[in-house]
């Protein structure tokens, strides 16, 4: 693990104690039927499974895995076996990774579906082998025992109500182009309809996308699309998803002459807070990940070794095939340049040395970042 992450998981060990320690009660404390016994009685020695679902998007090998992993590692002492696969953002090469999985016998598994739905069979597949799922990010559909992500609503909540903000007078002159996520990704859905919940009715949507995959180069096609439709002079701002997005579409705004529009994001990539402190990007959410992959980890080490979750998991979120699974639900930020400081760079996810490179040194100098 890195610097960065080592300094962002310090800077949320209070938040994350409270979860672990939950988590690693006395294999003692398990009782119930002979399968939890059994499943108490392995201690530390268990073997976990993480499957993510792409790598398109920084956030994920780079912070996710790593600390996920780590954690998992401090609840067991260091005797866990971990089994780790990314599937590329090919839904069904991770049904074949959870095949394997399956195979590999592991306790317990990590799971953030590249498609929410098309997942359901290959849990039920876990599960029916005796395997507890813990959802990851994203709400899969199948009998799953956990579930841990962001509140997804309030995402789209904070990016509709930022773009509101720095629109003021402008909402009422002009249209906003909407490029939503992926449809295979239901947290794509949350934020959409978060972020209706706020503008509709507020500012005219000119133009509304679903991005295929969530790639950059299709926000890309689609914005030059809607520019044309559109026309240029008539978009005051942008609804980005995400940040990978935002960079595809800031690129085609550029190419039209257009600037000085604000445009959304999420996921606080380290490119997109250069462009949000150099002014081409107005926002993006900020998602603590460590709190994330802690309470995964936390709670896939407790469902290997048969503890209860009812300590770790206070809230309980329902899908379509599954009811008040346990859940933790992370808080997330406004980022803007005003609060790099407090945000990104005081959690240790970056250094003001890492954002402010080349070009970005003037600009950070003026926004006071360091």
């Amino acid at each position: 693990m890195n610097a960065h992450l080592r300094r962002a998981a310090v800077a949320i060990a209070a938040s994350a104690m409270a979860v672990s320690l939950a988590a690693c009660g006395s294999a003692d404390e398990a009782d119930g039927g002979s399968s939890t016994q059994s499943a108490a009685a392995k201690g530390d020695d268990i073997k976990v499974g993480i499957l993510l679902p792409e790598n398109q998007t920084a956030r994920y090998e780079k912070f996710d895995r790593p600390l996920i992993e780590k954690k998992i590692k401090e609840l067991t002492n260091g005797k866990a076996t971990i089994d780790y696969n990314n599937a590329k953002q090919d839904a069904n090469l991770q049904a074949q990774q959870v095949d394997t999985m399956i195979t590999n016998k592991v306790d317990v598994l990590i799971l953030d579906a590249v498609d929410a739905k098309a997942i359901k069979n290959s849990v039920q597949k876990a599960v029916d082998a005796g395997i507890k799922v813990v959802a990851y990010d994203r709400l899969a559909e199948g009998p799953i025992s956990a579930y841990t992500s962001f509140d997804n609503v309030q995402v789209g909540k904070t990016q509709g109500e930022a773009l509101l903000a720095e629109l003021g007078d402008k909402a009422k002159s002009g249209q906003i182009v909407m490029m939503n996520g992926s449809v295979t990704d239901p947290n794509a859905a949350k934020f959409k309809e978060g972020a209706h919940s706020v503008l509709d009715g507020k500012v005219k949507i000119g133009k509304e996308y679903d991005t295929k995959e969530w790639k950059p180069e299709n926000a890309n096609a689609n914005m030059e699309a809607a520019i044309s439709a559109l026309g240029k002079d008539k978009i005051v701002g942008v609804y980005s998803a995400n940040d990978g997005m935002a960079g595809g579409i800031i690129t085609a705004l550029n190419a039209a002459g257009i600037g000085g529009i604000p445009v959304t994001g999420q996921d606080a990539e380290l490119a997109a807070v250069q462009r949000i402190v150099a002014g081409e990007q107005f926002m993006s959410v900020y998602k603590p990940y460590a709190p994330e992959a802690e309470a995964a980890a936390a709670m896939a080490v407790a469902l290997a070794k048969g503890e209860d979750l009812g300590a770790v998991a206070k809230d309980k979120v329902s899908s379509d095939s599954a009811k008040d699974v346990p859940s933790v639900l992370v808080p997330v930020t406004s980022l803007t340049q005003d609060n790099v400081n407090d945000t990104v760079i005081k959690d240790g996810v970056y250094t003001a040395a890492e954002i402010c490179t080349g070009k970005y040194q003037a600009a950070c100098a003026k926004a006071g970042i360091k």
